[in-house]
């Protein structure tokens, strides 16, 4: 059977983070976390993680500041934003400069999620 890659959905929202596991469950190895601090632990028992989606609100750690810390250890990952908001101009600043590979609107668009993470692991 062929190994699934792992996939870190960050969100403070519980029932996201469980219908994101749901949906995805068969397609990679779904980790999640609550917060940015959380996911940073997670990335470090999980080196493995090739894609992180992350929620941009978030209390404590929004997902931009998340991802530029975790970015600095783990910089062979392919980070997303998910945000429900407008999109910002740090945002837009973020994909230009190489944080981001790309951001979603919520709620998600499940086939252009899977779409844009087959599109980053081809690139890994």
């Amino acid at each position: 059977m062929k190994e699934m890659n792992t996939l870190l959905y960050v969100d403070d929202e519980s029932i996201n983070l469980r219908m994101f596991a749901l949906v995805f469950k068969d397609k990679f190895n779904v980790i999640t976390a609550e917060s940015g601090y959380e996911a940073l632990d997670k990335l470090k028992m999980h080196p493995d993680t090739a894609v992180v989606i992350t929620d941009m609100r978030m209390p404590g750690m929004d997902g931009l500041e998340f991802i530029r810390t975790a970015k600095k250890e783990f910089p062979g990952i392919s980070f997303f934003i998910l945000t429900g908001y407008d999109i910002s101009e740090e945002i837009t600043a973020a994909v230009k400069e190489g944080l981001i590979y790309k951001y979603f609107g919520k709620p998600f668009n499940i086939k252009e999620i899977e779409t844009s993470i087959y599109e980053a692991l081809r690139l890994l």
